[in-house]
């Protein structure tokens, strides 16, 4: 009787014996094959140790912070009279029934409801005018739109901030000669829009490159077949394109609601311009405060938890209801 010749995938590996006169089978040394398998895991190492250091666990110190409050003995003074004691969820409470976060949150949705129509709406109505073929020098017009965008925040919230001053800007200069209203860009709901167009500006370049990305990948067979059909360029951008580059859209949008809720560098670069914009107009600037001019560290933090957790609630929800559309579209 005989038997088949075993396979290179069938070979046993076999290893010496403890006493060194023979092997046994049940010892497999490593093999190349399985330590190329973990190789890939090692390059993953570094990226995670940052991530770690820099992501998890300042979260993770934030997070017991916002659980913990300074406890005063006496009048403050001398070694020990300061203690850092449990809290529990008391500073939540606190931010939860503090008005002036409530504001800051409310006037953040203001502004975010100026802002992202107007910088999606602007964005996919340059993406779709860069990708018609009778578009011209469409590569300098996409660099022309997107280069704000390169233009640091806290740069472009300066520039803007001078141009809204009337003593130096030209603007007004212009209006003041042809005997035009000189409007207050620092009072009141101007104030939104003084915010909102300098975020406008800024990031409109941005989306417009995700949205004319997504454009540049839908097969030309598509356009033709709707040309065939008597279609305009009109009818294919709306019938064709739009619902095509959907979810760059969402994606977009997602990002942009995202940093709705984390406005802070165009009103803080323009408070020293202005007295009527408050030290917590913006919930980030709410933290801020609580942080670095009040000294409320624990506040703080717990702050920023809850406006972390909210605008995780806030992106989920939008997703599954984006999901459960495009599911029903699909369907």
């Amino acid at each position: 009787m005989t038997s088949a010749p075993l396979k290179g995938s069938d070979r046993i590996e076999v290893g010496p014996l403890a006493d060194g006169t023979g092997t046994d089978p049940s010892v497999r040394p490593s093999s190349p094959r399985r330590r190329g398998r973990s190789a890939p895991y090692w390059f993953l190492v570094p990226t995670l140790t940052l991530f770690a250091a820099f992501t998890v666990v300042p979260i993770g110190y934030a997070v017991w912070l916002s659980l913990h409050k300074v406890q005063v003995k006496g009048i403050g003074l001398g070694k020990g009279a300061r203690s850092e004691v449990w809290n529990g969820f008391g500073n939540y409470a606190d931010v939860l029934n503090n008005s002036e976060f409530g504001h800051s949150v409310l006037r953040a949705f203001g502004y975010g409801l100026i802002v992202i129509p107007t910088m999606l709406g602007l964005a996919l109505v340059f993406a779709l005018m860069l990708d018609t073929p009778k578009a011209r020098s469409a590569p300098f017009a996409r660099l022309m739109i997107f280069l704000p965008y390169a233009v640091p925040g806290i740069i472009a919230a300066l520039m803007w901030g001078f141009l809204y001053l009337p003593a130096v800007s030209p603007f007004y200069y212009l209006l003041d000669k042809f005997g035009l209203p000189e409007p207050d860009l620092f009072n009141g709901g101007n104030l939104y829009l003084s915010f909102a167009n300098i975020a406008v500006w800024g990031g409109t370049g941005f989306n417009m490159i995700v949205i004319y990305t997504a454009l540049r990948a839908i097969p030309q067979e598509i356009y033709e077949a709707a040309r065939i059909d008597g279609a305009s360029d009109v009818r294919i951008a709306l019938s064709v394109k739009i619902p095509i580059v959907m979810p760059s859209l969402v994606l977009t949008f997602f990002f942009s609601v995202i940093a709705t809720l984390q406005v802070f560098t165009e009103p803080m670069a323009l408070k020293p311009l202005t007295n009527n914009l408050q030290s917590t107009w913006s919930p980030l600037m709410a933290i801020y405060d609580s942080a670095f001019l009040k000294s409320d560290i624990y506040g703080a933090s717990a702050t920023a938890v809850v406006l972390a957790l909210a605008t995780f609630v806030l992106s989920f929800t939008l997703l599954r209801i984006s999901d459960r559309y495009t599911r029903e579209d699909r369907a």
